[in-house]
C-alpha cells in the first residue's frame, strides 16, 4: 500500500474509475453481442433497433472516455457492415 497521502487518493481514484470502466465495457460487450444474435436472427428490424441503440451507446462511452475515438469507429463500422449485409 502507499505510504504518500497522494499516492493513497490515487489507489482510490484508480478502484473507482476501474470499477465504472468495468461496468460500461461490460455493457458495451452485451450490446453488441445483441446486435449479432439479431443478425444471425435475419431479423433486420430488431438488428437495426439494437443497431441503433448500439451506437448511441458506443459514443456515450467515447464522451465518458471508456473508449478512444478510432476505436468506437471500428466498432461501429463493424456493425453497421453486418446490420447492412442482412438488408441485402
Amino acid at each position: 500500500m502507499a505510504n504518500h497521502k497522494s499516492s493513497k487518493k490515487r489507489v482510490l481514484q484508480t478502484a473507482v474509475k476501474t470499477e465504472r470502466n468495468r461496468f460500461y465495457k461490460t455493457r458495451l460487450k452485451n450490446i453488441v453481442k445483441e446486435v449479432e444474435a439479431n443478425v444471425a436472427g435475419n431479423d433486420s428490424e430488431k438488428a437495426n433497433t439494437s443497431f441503433k441503440i448500439a451506437n448511441k451507446f458506443i459514443h456515450k462511452c467515447i464522451s465518458k472516455g471508456i473508449l478512444k475515438k478510432n476505436t468506437a469507429a471500428r466498432k461501429v463500422s463493424r456493425l453497421n457492415k453486418l446490420v447492412n449485409n442482412i438488408a441485402s
